[in-house]
């Protein structure tokens, strides 16, 4: 399922090469490295994607101090839900591409830049 919302792209992939391959098509169409996420369930996995894919993480700057805070005492499931919905995304839209996560799959989310 792609995902195109006010706010922000998403898209559900298999592993970590296609999520490369799609960090790779979304910086050949405008997009730059601050506007494009990578999302895995497994911390170690989405970090490799990441510096592979020379990407950026959600942090600070787009959960906001709560948020981040917030995640050092939540399970990974409502961490992820909390980023995702960071981005742009309804807490529905969360709650689906979570489900995705749990399956394994990777989520590159790219923000549309401000205009």
């Amino acid at each position: 399922m792609d995902s195109i919302g006010a706010q922000s792209y998403a898209k559900v992939l298999e592993n970590g090469v296609q999520a490369i391959e799609e960090v790779n098509r979304l910086r050949n169409s405008g997009y730059t490295r601050e506007d494009i996420y990578v999302i895995s369930h497994d911390e170690d996995r989405e970090g490799r994607i990441v510096d592979a894919a020379d990407t950026n993480e959600v942090g600070l700057k787009e959960e906001g101090l709560f948020g981040a805070i917030a995640n050092m005492f939540r399970s990974r499931g409502d961490e992820l839900r909390s980023m995702i919905t960071s981005l742009g995304f309804t807490e529905a839209e969360a709650d689906f591409y979570e489900k995705e996560l749990d399956l394994g799959k990777v989520i590159v989310i790219a923000k549309k830049p401000s205009a």
